[in-house]
């Protein structure tokens, strides 16, 4: 299997989620730049966080339009794996890959901090070494992490079991004060109708390793990757 890891202007996180999937899964990974259309024949594409594009206009708005962009979409048509973390999934929702959109913090001020996380659902490639209501540590660090989607939306997000995860509490109690930005039904983090395309605000890549503070978010790569090998064709 081999990994892509977008990089835009503005990318701060590319090397963070590059170095989980090379130094800690140890699977082939490369970077693939905003200005090529080439993915290289990569297997997932990883959307990592920072400010792409300087996040002029809004966050994400100009990235959609990047050439990369083109070809994630048509990947993630075809059934690819896209995983955007922060500005990932901000990018995203802009490009339509996932409903909804992300605003500026209910408290209007950039939030970098541990939150807690309860998974809603282990039935995806990206959650399939979770249990459901399972708690994760996991730190975030963005303005706009607010999570909107219309009420029929929601409704369909619930309904298909779309939500991957939810700010709790330790307890994985969801609770307003567990919400650190605002979010829409406290949601974290979700999956598109193929559940092939995630995107969430916390950030697996800087949750990988316990001297970090927290490994919980290895246990999303590591789905992933259990994703990747167990839809492989077996060798003959």
């Amino acid at each position: 299997m081999k990994f892509g890891v977008l990089v835009f202007p503005g990318s701060n996180c590319d090397h963070d989620t590059y170095n989980v999937i090379a130094e800690i899964a140890r699977q082939p990974v490369t970077f693939l730049w905003h200005d090529s259309e080439d993915l290289q024949g990569v297997d997932a594409v990883l959307v990592p966080g920072g400010f792409a594009y300087g996040d002029y206009l809004r966050t994400g708005a100009i990235a959609r339009f990047s050439p990369v962009m083109q070809s994630v979409r048509k990947f993630a048509a075809d059934g690819g794996l896209v995983l955007g973390i922060c500005n990932g999934f901000q990018i995203l929702t802009e490009a339509g890959l996932l409903p909804g959109a992300l605003m500026r913090n209910a408290g209007l001020k950039y939030i970098c901090k541990q939150v807690h996380l309860r998974t809603e659902t282990a039935d995806s490639p990206f959650t399939n070494q979770l249990v459901k209501g399972e708690v994760l540590k996991v730190p975030v660090g963005h303005m706009e992490g607010n999570y909107f989607c219309a009420p029929e939306q929601l409704r369909r997000l619930e309904a298909e079991d779309r939500i991957a995860f939810r700010y709790a509490t330790p307890a994985g109690a969801v609770t307003p004060e567990a919400n650190p930005n605002g979010s829409l039904a406290n949601i974290a983090g979700i999956l598109s109708a193929g559940r092939n395309v995630l995107g969430m605000m916390p950030h697996p890549d800087r949750s990988s390793e316990h001297l970090l503070g927290s490994a919980d978010g290895w246990k999303i790569f590591a789905s992933v990757i259990h994703a990747l090998e167990t839809a492989a064709p077996a060798a003959t």
